[in-house]
C-alpha cells in the first residue's frame, strides 16, 4: 500500500473522531438540558461556546501547522479537546459547561486546516480533492456514528459516561499519528521511489514558512472565499448542534427514533463527499481548474437551499427524514471542492488559508447556533429558522460562482522566496 493512503487512513479515522466527539453534546443535549436545568436560549450559548473558541484559534493553528510542522500540532490538538471531551462529563450546570466547551473548541482548532496542509504536502494536485472527500466523508461517518454509539452508552451508563469514552478514543490517536508520521513524506521509512516520484511532481513542498499575512490578507479572492464559507456553515451547524433536539421537540420523534434517524444525514453525508471528491477530480480533468470547482458547488448549494425550505414547510415525518437526508447529502458535495480551492490558491500557505475560511465558517455556525435558540424562544417553533438557514446556503451559492481557483493569492515565486528568507 503506498504511504500516501497510509496517511489518508489516519486522517480519515481523525475525522471520524473529531465529530463523534463534537456532535455527542448534540445528542445527549435532551437529557443534559433536563437534567441541568439549561433553557433552550440557554443552551444555545452552550453549543455556541464552541463554535466561537474554535473560530478564534482556527487561524492561528492552521499558521502554526505551517510553520513548526503537522506532526507536533496535530499530536497537541488531539490531546486537547479529548481532554475535554471528557471533562464534559463532570460538567455541574450552565456556566462550567459554558467554560469547557470553549476550551474544548479551542483546542479541536486548527484540525481540518492541518490535515488539510497534510494533504497539500503528501498529495498531487490531482488527487487533493478526492483526498479531501475520504476526510470529510469519514467526519460525517463519524457523525452518523455518535448517535448509534451514544444513545446505547447514555441508556446504559448515563450521558457523563459517554464523554469519558469518547475522550480517551482521541487519546489513542494522538499516540499512533506521533510515533509513525512525517511530515517530509521523504523521511517517511519504507516509502517507495515510484510514490516519491508520484508526489513529488506536482505536491506542494514541505518545507515550513512563516506566513506574508498582510500580503495573504490583502487578497480579494481570501475575503470571498471566507463570506462564502461564513454563509455555507449555516447548513452543517444546523445539524451539528440543533438537528437532534429539533428532530424531538420541532417534529415530534421519541428519543430512541432520534437516536438511529439522527444517522441518515450523516450516512448521506459521507457518501456525498466521497462523490463530490471524485466528481471535483472529474470534472476539473474534464472542464478545467475553474469551471470544474464552480459548477460543483454552486449546484450542490442551490439545491440545499431549494431542500431547506421544503424542510420548513414540511409537517410529515417521513417527509422531514427525507429531506434532511437528502439536503446533508447533497450540500457536502460541494465540501471537499470547497477544501481543495484553498489548496488550489494558498499552495504552501494552505493551513492558514484553510484557516481562515474555517474560521468564516465558525463565525457563521456560532451566529446560526446562538440565533437559532432565540428564534426557537421567540417563536415556539424550530421550522422557524430553517427559512434563515435557506436563504444563506443560497448566498453562498451565489458567492462560490465568483471565486477563481485558478488565481493564487500569492505569486509562487513570492512563496519561495518567503520560505528562503527562514533560518535555518
Amino acid at each position: 500500500m503506498r504511504k500516501r493512503n497510509l496517511v489518508l487512513l489516519l486522517l480519515a479515522s481523525l475525522g471520524v473522531i473529531t465529530f463523534l466527539d463534537r456532535l455527542a453534546i448534540a445528542v445527549a443535549g435532551p437529557r443534559m438540558q433536563q437534567d441541568l436545568g439549561i433553557p433552550p436560549h440557554l443552551w444555545g450559548w452552550v453549543l455556541g461556546a464552541f463554535v466561537l473558541a474554535y473560530g478564534i484559534f482556527e487561524i492561528p493553528s492552521g499558521a502554526l501547522g505551517d510553520r513548526i510542522g503537522r506532526r507536533k500540532v496535530l499530536a497537541r490538538i488531539v490531546l486537547w479537546w479529548s481532554a475535554f471531551t471528557a471533562l464534559t462529563g463532570a460538567a455541574g450546570g450552565f456556566l462550567s459547561l459554558v467554560v469547557i466547551r470553549f476550551l474544548f473548541g479551542a483546542g479541536e482548532a486548527g484540525a481540518y486546516p492541518n490535515a488539510s496542509g497534510v494533504i497539500a504536502s503528501w498529495f498531487p494536485a490531482h488527487e487533493r480533492a478526492r483526498a479531501q472527500g475520504v476526510v470529510w466523508g469519514a467526519s460525517r461517518l463519524g457523525g452518523a456514528l455518535a448517535p448509534l454509539a451514544a444513545v446505547p452508552l447514555q441508556a446504559a451508563l448515563g450521558w457523563r459516561a459517554v464523554f469519558w469514552i469518547f475522550g480517551l478514543v482521541g487519546m489513542i490517536w494522538a499516540a499512533v499519528w506521533w510515533c509513525w508520521y512525517h511530515d517530509d513524506f521523504r523521511q517517511q521509512p519504507g516509502i517507495s521511489r515510484r510514490e516519491l516520484e508520484e508526489i513529488g511532481a506536482t505536491a506542494i513542498n514541505a518545507g515550513h514558512a512563516a506566513a506574508p499575512w498582510r500580503r495573504l490578507f490583502g487578497a480579494p479572492q481570501l475575503w470571498l472565499i471566507a463570506a462564502m464559507y461564513w454563509c455555507y456553515a449555516a447548513g452543517p451547524w444546523f445539524y451539528f448542534s440543533w438537528f437532534p433536539t429539533y428532530l424531538v421537540r420541532g417534529a415530534g420523534f421519541s428519543e430512541r427514533e432520534m437516536g438511529w434517524l439522527a444517522t441518515l444525514p450523516f450516512l448521506l453525508g459521507a457518501a456525498g463527499n466521497v462523490v463530490g471528491g471524485l466528481a471535483g477530480d472529474r470534472l476539473v480533468r474534464r472542464w478545467g481548474l475553474r469551471a470544474g470547482r464552480r459548477r460543483l458547488g454552486v449546484a450542490s448549494l442551490s439545491v440545499t437551499a431549494l431542500l431547506v425550505s421544503g424542510l420548513a414547510l414540511s409537517r410529515s415525518k417521513i417527509v422531514v427524514i427525507a429531506l434532511a437526508a437528502l439536503g446533508f447529502g447533497i450540500m457536502d458535495l460541494m465540501l471537499p471542492v470547497a477544501w481543495a480551492v484553498c489548496l488550489d490558491v494558498g499552495a504552501r500557505y494552505a493551513g492558514l488559508v484553510t484557516g481562515v475560511m474555517n474560521t468564516a465558517g465558525q463565525g457563521g455556525g456560532f451566529v446560526c447556533t446562538v440565533v437559532f435558540g432565540y428564534i426557537v424562544g421567540a417563536t415556539g417553533s424550530y421550522q422557524a429558522p430553517l427559512f434563515l438557514i435557506a436563504g444563506l446556503l443560497a448566498a453562498s451559492a451565489v458567492l462560490f460562482s465568483r471565486i477563481d481557483p485558478t488565481r493564487p493569492l500569492l505569486p509562487l515565486q513570492a512563496q519561495a522566496t518567503a520560505l528562503e528568507r527562514l533560518p535555518t
